[in-house]
C-alpha cells in the first residue's frame, strides 16, 4: 500500500495526514500522540474512526497540525483520519458516516463588528 494523504479542518485548525501500513503509531508534528495530546479524552477523539473499524494497530499516521486550539485540532485530525480510511477502503464509508466522522463541522467564529463590544453583543442603549 502506498501512502494515502487526507485533509481535515475544524474551526481554525487544519490537519494534513499521511497514512501508511505500520504498527499503529500516530506522530503529530514530529511528536507522539500521547505527548501532543496529554488528555485521554482528546486521544479518544482522534482514535474514534480507527476504533470503529478496529484498525488501530494496522496503520502508521504522520500528521501536520496547524492553527486553532487543542479541541479543534483533535476534531480536525479525526475528520482527516476518517477521510483517509474511506480512501483506503470505500466500503467503510457507511459505518463512518453513521457515526458522523465524515461530516465537516463548518461553524466558524463570527467576526467582531465595529461599534459593538463583541460579534452580537451591543453596548447598553440609553434613550436620554
Amino acid at each position: 500500500m502506498e501512502t494515502i494523504n487526507a485533509l481535515g479542518r475544524r474551526k481554525a485548525a487544519v490537519a494534513r495526514i499521511y497514512v501508511s501500513e505500520g504498527a499503529g503509531n500516530i506522530t503529530i508534528n514530529k511528536r507522539p500522540l500521547d505527548v501532543y495530546f496529554p488528555s485521554s479524552i482528546l486521544q479518544f477523539i482522534v482514535k474514534q474512526p480507527l476504533a470503529k473499524l478496529g484498525v488501530e494497530e494496522k496503520y502508521d499516521i504522520k500528521v501536520n497540525l496547524d492553527g486553532g486550539g487543542y479541541k479543534g485540532q483533535a476534531e480536525a485530525l479525526r475528520l482527516a483520519i476518517a477521510r483517509a480510511l474511506v480512501k483506503i477502503n470505500a466500503e467503510d464509508k457507511a459505518a463512518l458516516k453513521a457515526e458522523g466522522f465524515l461530516t465537516r463541522d463548518a461553524r466558524e467564529v463570527e467576526r467582531k463588528k465595529p461599534g459593538q463590544p463583541k460579534a452580537r453583543k451591543h453596548f447598553q442603549f440609553s434613550k436620554r
